[in-house]
């Protein structure tokens, strides 16, 4: 009885497991049998595989410019990405390893930020925007997603992580404060710094309302944008749409399962003495 006590944990387990991953993973697999189906069968909720075709994806490069809204995605995925990885990680080694006035108070800032949810910063950023002209300008969509409260708290707490005798004994051999930060700390902060660039690539990539709201010419769409854009209030393509979906997603599949070792173990080590 002890014996099968263990066991039937286990099976248990793996059913629950299994069950939460099928779960999880039906809206993605609906989404592409959505994209494989024509226009008039998209709504109804049967399977029939009869019909199924490439005819979605075809539609959706024939009458819109999804290539520039590639390239748009990844220009300012890319920029927001390397811009603001590089503030968060040299702001965080600040904030754990300097001493300077008004330290405690930005720190308490920056926690702050975290606790503001983002839709009601939403008008006063495209407010600000618009009187800086940065509207429909790629400026205007990367400049205000660079600061990130969470990955400079995030990298904060990694630099606090390691043994600050290891900077003790490089600045003893002579080395200077930036060079301490890009010689000793930032190769030792390499599982974090992986973190935060997936986080923020993703964040970019999939970010919607605030693009949505500085945008306004189909030239400067971005790929979410762009999707949105083919539901209106006279006209829907969901197989279309769904089509979209799946190149939208396709891409982050395909990084986060690249990065996802160096992911987890900047998760799992980070904020740990």
């Amino acid at each position: 009885m002890r014996k099968s006590t263990p066991k039937m944990a286990k099976i248990l387990f793996y059913v629950i497991a299994i069950s939460y991953a099928l779960i999880a993973i039906f809206p993605y697999i609906w989404g592409a049998y959505t994209a494989l189906r024509p226009t008039s069968q998209a709504y109804k909720l049967t399977f029939d595989f009869a019909d199924l075709s490439l005819n979605a994806f075809k539609s959706l490069f024939q009458k819109n410019d999804i290539g520039k809204w590639y390239l748009n995605s990844i220009f300012v995925a890319t920029c927001v990405t390397f811009l603001g990885v590089a503030t968060s990680t040299m702001a965080g080694y600040a904030l754990a390893r300097l001493e300077f006035f008004g330290k405690k108070i930005l720190f308490i800032a920056v926690v702050g930020v975290m606790m503001i949810p983002a839709q009601i910063t939403m008008i006063p950023q495209y407010m600000l925007l618009n009187e800086l002209n940065l509207v429909n300008n790629y400026v205007g969509l990367i400049l205000p997603f660079i600061f990130n409260a969470f990955n400079i708290f995030m990298m904060r707490q990694f630099f606090l992580s390691f043994p600050a005798s290891l900077e003790e004994a490089a600045e003893i051999d002579g080395m200077g404060r930036i060079k301490i930060f890009f010689k000793v700390a930032l190769p030792l902060a390499k599982p974090a710094v992986t973190t935060i660039t997936i986080m923020s690539f993703m964040g970019s990539w999939n970010n919607f309302l605030m693009p949505n709201l500085l945008i306004t010419s189909r030239d400067m769409y971005t790929l979410p944008v762009g999707m949105a854009s083919l539901n209106s209030q006279y006209f829907s393509y969901p197989n279309q749409i769904m089509a979209g979906a799946m190149l939208l997603s396709i891409p982050m599949i395909i990084f986060f399962l690249v990065f996802q070792r160096h992911f987890i173990q900047g998760i799992t080590t980070s904020g740990i003495k």
